[in-house]
């Protein structure tokens, strides 16, 4: 049986909930369909406010065929296969297919510019979702030939009129004897997302038994949801609980636990730009000079994603966290830089000694401007016996060096040179 949400899905705009800006009387979208034109747009909004069924609808009512990609789940192969499809489906004066694109906020650069050619020549007309400002998300040659519809999120009256519709409209629930004495809890569980609203409506009514009255109440709600509405949610406190737990698994050096939390977001449609930057922190907050290679795969993996996109690019991204979380560890440069902020708060601006100052003036040079500096490849061993550090805090250890062979052999060469003076 299919979701409610889906068994819900109006088919006309005149079943529509919300969005009468862009569905109601006069409105643009209904004139596309009046006139039966349509041209390439996007659609920017939130989860669970119509984006989907609108572009259903007008490919319904346009009777134009429908092709439809995830740029969660599609590469560009998918979308060169889609556009081949729809290439050969255009006969004599039939009108362009649709070709829908969810989340195409998701999609690569390479993957945005496989779908230019297409819209410029007419071989499809794009509708594209999604819940990011396109305007940073979308590339610009793209974003140039398509209109951008805002939808706004679903309102209190909206979503009750959702939930009725549906208790009184779907073929399952309109059987039973149901009861809300509560709007609100429902209401607050789906975060103004009108799919999350009639899932958690279908799940707490299919946990009453069978032939019995149904009544609903805000604590019944909480306690059912919380048991079986277990989703990542990549705007709420899961989003944060769930990159904690990541960052904190590749800290702990456990890959089974990194990986696990890695495919986690991935599932639950999370920003691979996002994961990847966590881990170009984590590659120096974490690893840093134990493993100078980790920053350098983290960088790797970002602008492997930019280019590849997914689904291809979660390959790229277990491999990389594998790779962090198996590298030893240490957070030496990372407190050090701690360590001199809280040294400058606490001092303030210290004068720079004299001879490491540049003197591009002769009033410089005359007032000892790099008086007396020695330049360290004239020097012996490369390392002349200077002062580098303001005269009030000469000699403070700022940088530790880790306990792994990495930093053991910095720290080495670091004692050879300045003996005792920093403590190593």
């Amino acid at each position: 049986m299919k979701p409610l949400a889906e068994r819900m899905r109006p088919q006309t705009l005149d079943d529509f909930v919300g969005q009468d800006h862009l569905v109601g009387e006069s409105a643009v979208l209904r004139r596309m369909i009046d006139s039966n034109t349509v041209s390439s747009f996007i659609l920017w909004g939130p989860p669970g406010v119509g984006k989907t069924t609108i572009a259903s609808i007008l490919s319904q009512k346009l009777k134009r065929p429908f092709y439809s990609l995830s740029a969660i789940n599609s590469g560009v192969k998918d979308v060169r296969e889609t556009i081949a499809k729809a290439e050969n489906s255009r006969f004599f004066d039939r009108a362009n297919p649709i070709l829908f694109i969810d989340e195409i906020h998701r999609f690569s650069k390479s993957q945005q510019d496989s779908l230019l050619g297409a819209v410029e020549k007419g071989v499809v007309t794009l509708i594209g979702a999604t819940t990011e400002n396109p305007s940073f998300e979308v590339i610009s040659a793209l974003l140039s030939r398509c209109q951008v519809y805002i939808l706004k999120p679903l309102d209190k009256e909206d979503l009750i009129s959702l939930i009725d519709n549906a208790i009184k409209e779907d073929e399952y629930l309109k059987k039973k004897e149901i009861n809300i004495e509560s709007y609100d809890a429902l209401l607050r569980v789906s975060g103004g997302d009108g799919r999350k609203l009639l899932n958690s409506l279908e799940i707490v009514v299919s946990s009453f038994e069978e032939g019995k009255p149904i009544n609903i109440t805000d604590d019944y709600v909480f306690e059912v949801i919380q048991d079986n509405l277990a989703k990542y949610d990549k705007t709420g406190e899961q989003h944060y609980d769930i990159i904690s737990a990541f960052i904190k698994s590749i800290r702990g050096s456990d890959p089974n636990a990194t990986v696990y939390y890695l495919g986690r977001m991935i599932a639950g449609g999370e920003d691979p730009k996002f994961i990847c930057r966590r881990m170009i922190i984590s590659a120096s907050e974490d690893i840093g000079l134990a493993n100078p290679n980790a920053l350098l795969l983290a960088e790797s993996a970002f602008r492997s994603i930019e280019k590849i996109g997914m689904p291809e690019g979660r390959i790229i991204m277990s491999q990389v966290a594998v790779y962090l979380a198996c590298a030893p560890k240490s957070n030496a440069s990372y407190m050090a830089i701690n360590k001199v902020l809280a040294a400058i708060k606490e001092t303030g601006d210290l004068s720079v000694p004299l001879h490491l100052r540049n003197a591009p003036t002769k009033l410089m040079k005359s007032i000892g401007y790099g008086k007396d500096y020695k330049y360290s490849h004239d020097q012996d061993q490369n390392s002349p016996d200077q002062e580098y550090l303001p005269e009030e805090i000469s000699g403070s250890q700022f940088y530790s060096p880790g306990n792994n062979a990495s930093e053991q052999k910095m720290s080495a060469i670091v004692r050879q040179k300045w003996k005792d003076k920093y403590g190593y």
